[in-house]
């Protein structure tokens, strides 16, 4: 098995731990602005102690980087910030397993901008895999049903949908550009330029919402920090997802990364269902069975 492979399911498993933790933590009060921001700022040191024990023990010098990668990182770190908002504010439409799916928009957008930006194309059964996973949550967009009757613009186009598509972008364009950034390393230990790339996008994140915080929240910064032993948690499961992620996008097309990455939908359904007590409608299940198909597909193409 191919090592992205393994990276991508161990990333998309912290990744769904870090979301059930990030959905949660809501309750303590926390907007989701405030779970985004526990997200990066109790990464932090942890990166910076990987990436500096990583060139301790193997001895690896600083490597050159290229220009192009300090607009990359920057664009991926701002884009990824937008995304874990929206992700996080749509778990107060939907339940945690159609939210996590109505993310998963990321693999057809993914595949879309690395196309135009890095020139990275898919098979046509890849393509085929990823078309398929996108009707698999074009199924989901439609609301449970209620007694108020909705038009069908209103059931396909409405405030969950909204926030899952736009999760979708800025996860897709972040990355796109994370990979950029990441192959602008001149290093060919892969490790390195994923510990590296990851350390510094962590620290401009860091710095970023620490800042709009302190202008706009600085009350809900301070709850932030009071709460670490739970907010502590959503930052460390969240470096290692990163960590898995950036290691898979410096080995294999982001948009592939992505597509297998819908593993995570399992480990979403079985949170949402033995976890958080939901129970999904039929629609919610025949909608995920058509993106674990995209999946089957996506293993046979590559």
């Amino acid at each position: 098995m191919s090592l992205w492979i393994v990276f991508t399911i161990i990333a998309a498993f912290l990744q769904n731990l870090r979301f059930m933790l990030q959905k949660q933590v809501k309750s303590l009060g926390l907007t989701a602005l405030g779970a985004t921001f526990a997200r990066f700022v109790f990464s932090l040191p942890v990166i910076l102690t990987l990436a500096f024990a990583y060139m301790t023990i193997t001895g690896a010098g600083f490597p050159d980087v290229e220009t192009r990668f300090w607009p990359y990182a920057m664009v991926g770190g701002i884009a990824q910030i937008l995304a874990t908002v929206f992700v996080v504010a749509l778990f107060s439409e939907r339940n945690f397993a159609v939210g996590m799916t109505f993310k998963k928009t990321e693999v057809m957008l993914t595949a879309l901008i690395g196309f135009v930006l890095l020139g990275e194309g898919v098979s046509g059964i890849g393509f085929v895999s990823i078309a398929v996973g996108f009707v698999g949550v074009l199924v989901l967009s439609d609301p449970p049903k209620t007694d108020v009757k909705r038009r069908l613009g209103a059931r396909i186009f409405n405030k969950a949908s909204l926030y899952g598509l736009s999760s979708g972008l800025f996860f897709g364009i972040s990355a796109v550009s994370y990979r950029a950034a990441t192959l602008s390393v001149g290093s060919d230990d892969f490790v390195l330029r994923a510990a590296l790339s990851l350390a510094f996008v962590t620290s401009f994140q860091t710095v970023v919402m620490a800042v709009w915080m302190g202008a706009r929240a600085r009350g809900e910064m301070a709850l932030v920090m009071r709460s670490w032993r739970v907010t502590g948690m959503v930052g460390l499961l969240g470096m290692g997802g990163s960590l898995g992620w950036f290691m898979a996008f410096t080995l294999q097309n982001a948009a592939y990364v992505f597509t297998l990455g819908q593993v995570e939908l399992i480990f979403a359904f079985v949170a949402s269902y033995f976890y958080f007590k939901e129970r999904p409608t039929h629609r919610e299940i025949l909608g995920t069975l058509v993106i674990v198909l995209s999946i089957v597909v996506l293993m046979f193409s590559l």
